[in-house]
């Protein structure tokens, strides 16, 4: 028996099924690529208001200590992070703490902290209430030679002044779960929780902590990152987006639209030969 070919009507119809399935998955994409760098371009904005939000911080008029001294809520912490900030006070080096695995330069050491119990406040303190602040001095080499070997840092005795900006809580890296036991026995850690740091030295710390800046001393680096809003990053996934969600509709139009209407003039001229 011969083969029953489809109608014209059938393969029409199926024609038409496939063309609007493809031009619903397509347009789909094209929405959805395009959302996603719209999307990134709008992070973009939130960095570069929160990088102007920082900058103009920074332009403000330097803090005194008493500032971080004060009892504080959530936002009246974020409200003086990267402030500018001018302490007085005696270092405690007795408390010093080396914070391993950081990085300056490209090279690896310790980031150095020391507690500075601040004088000079005026007025009497309420007891309990903090007259130390924790302060991020800098960065020292470590010795490969002896890993548990601390760096020459000098700390100078008597009343110092330093300069610095205010900011959180020392940035934490991965590491392993310690038991209670073990956690603060070493001066050489890989994070330092600021509270346990508190009841294990006995000093009552203002909430905030300040990383120290100026010119590299008493054996300490101070070339610590730049605070930026990274939005090149997301000026660099917002052209991705774009570029995928025009590539669809280069490619849509030429395989649905262009070949269509070059393939029936082909048709209509056979036809007419």
């Amino acid at each position: 028996m011969p083969a029953v070919s489809a109608s014209p009507s059938v393969v029409e119809r199926n024609e038409r099924l496939r063309f609007l399935l493809i031009t619903i998955a397509a347009v789909a994409s094209m929405l959805l690529t395009a959302s996603l760098g719209f999307w990134q371009l709008r992070r973009a904005d939130q960095k570069l208001a929160y990088q102007a939000q920082l900058d103009a911080r920074a332009a403000l008029p330097a803090l005194d200590g008493a500032s971080l001294l004060q009892p504080m809520g959530e936002a009246e912490r974020a409200s003086l992070q990267h402030r500018q900030v001018v302490l007085r006070g005696e270092w405690l080096p007795e408390y010093t703490v080396y914070l391993d695995n950081r990085q300056m330069q490209a090279r690896p050491g310790f980031y150095v902290l020391t507690p500075l119990r601040l004088v000079g406040m005026a007025g009497e303190s309420a007891p309990g209430q903090p007259q130390t602040v924790l302060v991020q001095r800098g960065w020292a080499p470590r010795n490969f030679e002896d890993r548990l070997a601390l760096p020459n840092v000098q700390t100078p005795a008597g009343t110092v002044q330093i300069q610095g900006r205010v900011a959180g809580q020392p940035a934490r890296l991965f590491e392993l779960q310690t038991s209670a036991a073990s956690s603060g026995v070493s001066r050489i850690r890989q994070n330092l929780d600021t509270d346990g740091y508190a009841q294990e030295t006995g000093q009552a710390l203002a909430a905030l902590t300040v990383v120290q800046t100026g010119p590299a001393s008493e054996g300490l680096l101070r070339d610590w990152p730049v605070v930026g809003s990274g939005v090149e990053k997301h000026y660099g996934y917002a052209f991705q987006w774009f570029g995928l969600c025009s590539l669809i509709a280069i490619l849509y139009v030429w395989f649905q639209i262009v070949r269509r209407v070059l393939r029936r003039r082909r048709h209509a001229g056979t036809a007419a030969r």
